[in-house]
């Protein structure tokens, strides 16, 4: 499905959204993060992603996530154009394993209670 211009996929175990498809993962990290919604969670990194690395030119963010019985496994970066600077996996890093932005992503994404 593609919602102002943004791909995304999602099924049961999982959620992938992409500015461009197929999502390519020429950068990127991954870190394991409690269960809640996939989508919301995948809205938010993009949007602190893009702004981490919106000077490098030729970037296109895509963010996956997959969930399992322990939580989520969230795989953040993307495809770019040209050459990746040597810093660039380490702030995506960086951003997934920031104490902030957890707390702000999971108050945004946490599950609803019936």
């Amino acid at each position: 499905m593609r919602r102002n211009s943004w791909h995304i996929h999602e099924d049961e175990a999982s959620y992938t959204l992409a500015r461009h498809w197929p999502p390519r993962f020429d950068v990127m990290a991954t870190a394991r993060f409690p269960t809640m919604r996939k989508g919301r969670l995948a809205r938010q990194i993009r949007q602190d992603l893009w702004r981490a690395l919106k000077g490098l030119r030729g970037f296109s963010p895509v963010v996956r996530i997959v969930s399992d019985h322990e939580g989520l496994t969230v795989t953040a970066g993307g495809r770019v154009q040209g050459h990746i600077p040597a810093e660039v996996p380490l702030k995506i890093e960086a951003l997934l394993a920031s104490p902030a932005h957890q707390r702000r992503w999971q108050a945004w994404a946490q599950e609803r209670r019936p």
